[in-house]
């Protein structure tokens, strides 16, 4: 029998940097990261949020990181009115403001699908402590699995015994 393997949502900001020429070092750790996605190494959730916001990519862009998103295997959660109940408790809780609504909303995509890591390039509005620590309160007032958020070098370099 093999291990339960960890269930990561994966934001809007880690698939673009996956032909991030512009960001080498983040395009390298995430490339890093879908080998490992490749291999097995998750479970991996992507939100409708996600796909609406791939769609806004130039037409190169996106057809390119079709062609990543061909090569894994996702779970694709909607964002009905529960998702969006839950998003507006980062507004109404003073976590993010109504403008970064659509962070809100992939954050309660990850609760919502009892995923334990949240990864994310976007330090300015997900990977930072405010937010880290306002998910996991609101985790814990509506009884969801308390979840960790990552940026995907915290991820790949996260397994090292040093």
């Amino acid at each position: 029998m093999s291990a339960r393997k960890t269930k990561i949502y994966l934001d809007t900001s880690v698939i673009s940097h996956l032909d991030a020429p512009e960001t080498p070092e983040k395009m390298e750790d995430t490339l890093r990261l879908w080998e490992e996605i490749k291999a097995g190494a998750y479970e991996v959730v992507l939100s409708e949020v996600v796909f609406d916001e791939l769609d806004g990519c130039s037409d190169a862009k996106r057809d390119c990181l079709d062609l990543f998103l061909q090569k894994i295997q996702y779970e694709r959660v909607e964002s009905g009115n529960e998702a969006v109940a839950l998003a507006s408790k980062f507004v109404d809780f003073g976590i993010l403001r109504e403008k970064s609504f659509n962070d809100c909303r992939h954050i309660a995509a990850a609760l919502l699908s009892g995923c334990e890591i949240l990864v994310s390039w976007n330090f300015k509005h997900i990977v930072n402590a405010r937010t880290i620590k306002g998910a996991r309160d609101i985790a814990a007032r509506g009884g969801y699995k308390d979840i960790m958020i990552y940026s995907p070098t915290m991820l790949v370099e996260g397994g090292d015994d040093e």
